[in-house]
Parts: structure tokens; sequence; C-alpha cells
């Protein structure tokens, strides 16, 4: 008996590294850098401050150049009318803050009532009675006056701290504000000159960091700038309409002094997380000092709860969509960080930052951790997805994953641009000795497993669907339409009218198998029936008893045909002396960078009629010989060869 034929040994992988001098030294860059972020927040914060400006008004100034008005007349133009804007909400806040002192003594006794009322019922007993063991307490530990030799009492001193001068006083009060308004005054004309030399300031960009890839450094900077200019302006426009949406609403209520809360709302909205909550309070809190009850309170309470939840639920994520491209998880951290790092400005511009920090990523190779821990795309790619799912063993989310993938792609794509690539990610480690024995198995079985759970899907086609980032599946998954239908059973000839006129034969690797059996589904969704035979079934030993008949057609399937592909050519031959006349042979070599047999020699030596890299040629091919096989003058079996 000749002996078995035998897989080609694994090769051996090498093992874990310790970390290199250039990931040390990439470790130190990054320390280096926070601790300078850290070092230089008085002079970092205006200038982002000022930079983050400039994207929002960078639209304005470009609209006014579209009116004829010359660029540096555009700049300040638009600066002038964003301070004039700040001015005036300042003077709006001065009025009602004023507004409100004037009541504030009336406000003051309905909630010293209301406390008092709200302690009678809840707490009085209970804050009796520590009183009165508080009382207990004092006279316990409480000494009688020591009488002085003269029987005269102490006289008791009194320290007065002398009135301040007008130059203390006005220190006092105008000290505090100084800081503020400087660095906003700072922050205006940086941005001013931003606005100018904005050209110029891309093309330094461009030197210092990108001269060498002028094409990628452009890219990055415009969708950081898209980015960055479309974040802010939708943001700026959802906070207005829910700052005049919050005033309407207070003002029904009744609430005192409505346009300030409206305009704190807007302008807390800007602070992520904790600024609605804070805008929140000081309404609330005046609405129960207005109302002898607590209806007033309540609804004003009702209000902020519910128009949050539909800000934050419906409104805004239909609005941004994917224009700041950051996963909610990054976000939460970048906001702990930011804060960590810069305080309660840091906190402002938690997000712009993060974006920034995630198109860098995206954009420079040596960063491409951040884009994965900061981006919304998958981390996985679909094919790595859905290698991972069969490594775990976990056939039913990969059919959930598969499903909703089935939802805008046809099967024969998924299977090609999915299925088909992760199969060949678990050939790469088994080939190089990482995946094997019972890891091995039950990757196959998985595999199976999630064949027949899609056996239901039809291959049919899906309207192209325009790529979305974070979508389960990515460009690099294009979708191909799936071939037609077979020519009916009665107009083929005899040995193509059978249930499986075609035969799948796996090749020697352990997940040939699996590829054979996806294609022997999609051609039966096709019109042709097969079945799948095992590469054993064709060995030498086994070739005798191989049962031929009925077929028309046989197609073999190769996820690994490395070395020399002599046994190949060898098993056509086996089988060609047991089919039919002019039966024609496919060869499908599914390797994603394997490209033996491309060459005209290789392919005239192995002698097939057929070679595909994808199923859905293959498929093509095995529908082109059936409507071949079914014309009058048809020659069947004559060889025919397809375009991967």
């Amino acid at each position: 008996m000749p002996p078995r034929e035998a897989p080609p040994p694994p090769t051996p992988i090498a093992p874990a590294e310790a970390p290199g001098l250039t990931s040390l030294l990439s470790l130190a860059i990054g320390v280096v850098v926070v601790a300078g972020l850290a070092l230089a927040r008085d002079v970092l914060i205006p200038i982002t401050l000022a930079l983050l400006l400039s994207f929002v008004l960078a639209p304005l100034a470009d609209l006014l150049r579209r009116v004829g008005i010359g660029r540096a007349a555009a700049a300040l133009l638009a600066s002038l009318l964003a301070l004039g804007l700040v001015l005036a909400l300042g003077a709006v806040i001065a009025s009602q803050v004023g507004s409100l002192a004037e009541d504030l003594p009336r406000y003051q006794a309905t909630m010293q009532e209301k406390w008092a009322a709200a302690r009678e019922l809840t707490m009085g007993r209970l804050s009796g009675l520590v009183e009165q063991v508080g009382r207990g307490m004092e006279e316990a530990t409480t000494e009688a006056p020591v009488p002085t030799p003269s029987g005269e009492r102490p006289v008791p001193v009194e320290v007065r701290t002398p009135n301040p001068s007008p130059l203390q006083v006005a220190e006092r009060v105008l000290m505090p504000a100084l800081e503020p308004l400087a660095t906003t005054f700072i922050v205006f004309v940086v941005a001013v000159f931003v606005l100018l030399q904005r050209q110029d300031l891309r093309d330094r960009l461009i030197r210092l960091f990108g001269a060498r890839d002028l094409h990628r450094t452009t890219v990055a900077l415009d969708d950081a700038a898209m980015r960055l200019s479309r974040y802010f302006l939708t943001q700026l426009g959802i906070n207005t309409a829910y700052g005049i949406v919050t005033t309407g609403v207070l003002l029904l209520i009744g609430v005192p002094g409505a346009p300030l809360w409206g305009i704190l709302a807007a302008l807390m909205r800007f602070v992520p997380f904790i600024g609605t909550p804070i805008a929140a309070i000081p309404p609330i809190l005046l609405a129960a000092a207005v109302d002898p009850g607590w209806t007033m309170a309540l609804w004003t309470t009702v209000f902020y709860v519910v128009g949050e939840g539909l800000m934050g639920q419906a409104v805004e994520p239909l609005a941004f969509g994917q224009s700041t491209g950051l996963s909610p998880f990054s976000v939460v951290v970048a906001a702990i960080f930011w804060t960590w790092l810069w305080g309660a400005p840091g906190l402002l511009l938690a997000t712009p930052l993060t974006v920034c920090l995630a198109v860098l990523g995206r954009h420079i190779e040596r960063l491409e951790f951040l884009g994965v821990m900061l981006a919304d795309r998958p981390a996985l790619t679909p094919a790595e997805n859905f290698y991972q799912r069969m490594l775990a063993r976990d056939p039913d989310e990969a059919q959930d994953y598969a499903e909703r993938i089935l939802k805008e792609r046809s099967l024969i794509s998924y299977y090609d641009e999915v299925a088909l690539k992760g199969l060949q990610l678990a050939a790469a480690d088994t080939q190089r000795g990482i995946l094997s024995g019972a890891r091995l198995e039950g990757v196959k079985e998985a595999m199976l497993d999630l064949i027949e759970g899609l056996s239901d899907h039809e291959d049919v086609p899906h309207e192209p669907q325009p790529a979305k980032e974070g979508d389960p599946v990515t460009d690099e998954v294009a979708p191909r339409p799936p071939p037609g239908q077979a020519p009916p059973r009665e107009a083929l000839p005899p040995r193509w009218q059978g249930e499986t006129p075609i035969l799948c034969i796996a090749g020697r690797g352990p997940l040939d198998e699996a590829a054979a059996a996806m294609l022997a589904q999609l051609l039966g969704k096709h019109g042709l029936g097969a079945k799948v035979m095992p590469h054993q079934r064709a060995s030498r030993a086994a070739i005798g008893s191989l049962d031929t008949e009925g077929v028309a057609m046989v197609c073999i399937s190769y996820l690994d045909i490395s070395g020399n592909p002599a046994h190949l050519r060898l098993l056509l031959r086996r089988l060609r002396a047991r089919l039919p006349a002019g039966a024609p042979v496919l060869v499908g070599l599914w390797p994603a960078e394997d490209v033996i047999l491309t060459d005209r020699k290789l392919q005239s030596a192995v002698g097939a009629d057929h070679y595909v890299t994808t199923l859905g040629a293959a498929v093509e091919a095995c529908l082109a010989e059936a409507r071949k096989a079914a014309e009058p003058s048809g020659q069947e079996g004559a060889k025919v060869e397809s375009a991967p």
C-alpha cells in the first residue's frame, strides 16, 4: 500500500521578546509629553482655546470672504462678532442676576419656611432628641466662671479689623476678574492671528511633521479640521436651540430669570457629563423658593430630566452621527485624563483634543494605537472578528454577526470577504504551528456549524450602501453581485440532471473541507446540487472506491498550497482516470497572498480547466459550464479558464 500523503511540518514560531529600545524610548517620550502638558498648562490652555475658537469662526470668516470682504477684514469682523456676542450674553446675565438679587430676601424666607416644615415632618423628633442630648453634654462639660479677687467680672475684649481702603476693596473685587479677562483677551487675539494665517500655519505643520508624505499629512489635517469644525458648529447649534427651549419652558412654568437659566443651560452643555446637572440645580432651587408648594420645582425637574434624556439619546446621536469618530468609552476616559491634567478647562477641551489624537492615530502609523484606543471604528476587521469567534467556538455569535452583515451584503460576498479570509488566518496559524489539536478541530466544527446555520439565507443581491465608519463591514468588504441561476434541470444533459452533479473535494489542509462546504452550499443556492468529499476519499489508497456516478464537474478547494504543487497534479490525474470523459475540473486556491499557480506553465502542468481565487468566481465558472452544456451546439467539457 503506498504511503499516505503527510502535510508539511509546522513552522516553529519564535519565542516572545522583551521590550526593545524603541518601545522604551516611545514610553519615555510619552511621559515627557504628559509632563510638559502639565507644566505648561498656563500657556497651552489659552492657545488651545484660541485654536478651537478659530475652527468655529473659520466658516463665518469664509462666508464673509465670499461676499467680497478681504481676508484680514473678514477675520477681524468674525472675531468682533464673536466678541460682541459674548459681551451681549454677559450683559443679559448681569441684568438677570441683578433682577434676581432684588427678590432674594423674599425667596430666602420661602425656602426657610419650606425647610422648617420639611424638617418638622421628617426629622423633627430626631433633631429634638439630638439637641436635648447636646444640651446635657454641654451643661456637664461647662465650668463655672472663676470670680476675680475684687469681685468684678472680667472685661470682654473685642478685636476689630480696620475698614479697608478703596484701593484694597478694588483689589479684592477686580483681581479675581482680571485673570479670566486677560485669558479671554489672549484667546481672541490668538484666534484672530490663526484666522489670518491659516494657510501659512498649515504649511508649517506639514513642513515640520509630514514633508516626506504630503498626501497623508494633508489628509490628516483636513480630516481633523473637518471633524472639529463640524463638531463645534453642530454642538453650538444644538446648545443654542436647547437654551432657547429652556428659556421658553421655564417662562411657561413661571420660574424667574428664565433667560439667565436658558443661557446657563446652553453654555454648560459644552461641559461634558456634569454641565447639565450643574445648570439644572439653580433654577430648580429657585422654583422651590418662589412657589409656596412644590409644583413648580417638580415641573422644572421633570423638564431637565426629560430634556437632557432626549438631547443625549435622540438629538445628539442623530445630529453628530460619526462627526467626532470617538467611542463612548474613550470620551469618558479622555474627560478624566484632561481634567486631571488641566483641571476645569481640560474637561471643556477633552472631546476636541481627543478627536485630534484619534485623527493622528488614524493617519500616522506609529500612533496607530491611539486610533485603536480612541476611535469608534471596530478594533478588529470583519475577518479577524470572524476568526476570533471561531477560536472561541461560538458559532451562535458568529451567526448573529453574519446576519447583521447579510442585511446589506449577499451571502457569497460574506463568504468571500469575511469567512474565507478568516479561514485564511486560521490556515496561516496552523502553518506556523500555533493552532493545532483540539483547538483546530474546534475551529473546523464551529465553521461547519455556522455554514449549516446560514443554510436558510438566500444569496440575493442588495443595493450597495455607502460605507460608514463603525459599520460591521468596512470598505475592505466590497459588495459583489451574486451570480445568476443555473438552467432548468430538464434543459441540461443527463449527467447534469442528477441531485449532486458537482463534486466538491477538500484539499489536504485541515480547514479545506470547510471551504468546500461553503462552495457546495453556494452552488446549491444557484441551482446546482453539490456534495462535499474529504481529501482522504481521493487519496491513492481510496481513489479506487470513489463513486463518480452522476458527477458532471469536480471542484477542489485549497486554503494552503505552499511548496511544490505536485500533489495537486497527481490528484487531478487520479480524478481524470475516474471521471467521465470531458468532465471539467476547477481548482479553487484561497491563500491570501499565494501566487504559485498563477503562472501559465504551472497551470498547464497541473492540468485543471479553471483556476479561481474567490468563491464567487468558482460559482460563476460552474454556472458557465452548466449553461455551455445546456446549449445544443455546446462542447461540454471544453476548457475555459476563469479570471480570478
